[in-house]
């Protein structure tokens, strides 16, 4: 049975691994329900603290969910103690392979209906919480990232909630394609340009990296261009 083993939350504290200064990435468990919502900006999760709202939190990265049968392969990999939320996940989950989830996969979980959206691409703040020299391309080698979803319908989640899979898209995409195609697997980027369940964002810097025309009006200068679609990424 697929269900959730945590829910966790993260509180803002300092950090010199982000350029704003603090951090949400510690995030730990908590006792009964918590509500998912539809962000703004910054988390879905009622009191998740999410900092760098530039590169992280909104819509598409409402909530984050990684598989403890792959966190837990790293307990005689690495220094910290493996447990619920130590890789920054607000929802741990059991028997669901969350990298092989499509990408537009509907999870019914508690009084929440939640949509797999991309995977998570590791930052130095992610390395400088672990403490782990050459984290991020020893993550990125594992290639099971965890995904982010969107909040399509809020509700109250908890601990033991059965996570049922009620769509998924026909295209077969998963988030451990997507991954390997951002980061080692460049040949594999023409699979997601038409993707329509994929953030707009990544669709174009898909485009953008094989040569595709991008639906950005550069006329209109560089602000017309978001963040996260220069190539500065």
């Amino acid at each position: 049975m697929s269900a959730l083993m945590s829910v966790n939350v993260g509180k803002a504290t300092a950090t010199e691994h982000s350029e704003v200064a603090v951090t949400g990435i510690d995030k730990r468990p908590v006792e009964g329900p918590v509500r998912l919502d539809v962000p703004v900006e910054g988390s879905g999760v009622a009191g998740d603290d999410v900092c760098d709202l530039r590169n992280h939190g909104g819509p598409d990265q409402a909530v984050y969910a990684f598989a403890w049968e792959d966190l837990s392969s790293w307990s005689d990999r690495i220094a910290a103690e493996v447990r619920p939320g130590v890789f920054g996940e607000n929802l741990t989950t059991v028997g669901i392979d969350v990298t092989g989830a499509v990408i537009g996969e509907r999870w019914r979980v508690g009084g929440a209906l939640l949509e797999v959206s991309v995977p998570r691409i590791p930052c130095r703040t992610f390395a400088g919480f672990l403490g782990e020299r050459g984290w991020i391309k020893r993550f990125t080698e594992d290639a099971r990232p965890g995904a982010y979803l969107r909040v399509i319908e809020p509700g109250e989640v908890r601990v033991g909630d059965t996570v049922e899979i009620v769509r998924r898209p026909a295209h077969g995409v998963d988030i451990g394609t997507v991954f390997r195609a951002l980061t080692r697997e460049p040949e594999l980027l023409p699979k997601l340009v038409d993707i329509e369940e994929l953030p707009e964002e990544t669709r174009n810097k898909a485009r953008r990296r094989t040569g595709m025309a991008v639906d950005v009006d550069l006329a209109s200068g560089p602000d017309a261009v978001p963040d996260r679609l220069r190539d500065a990424d």
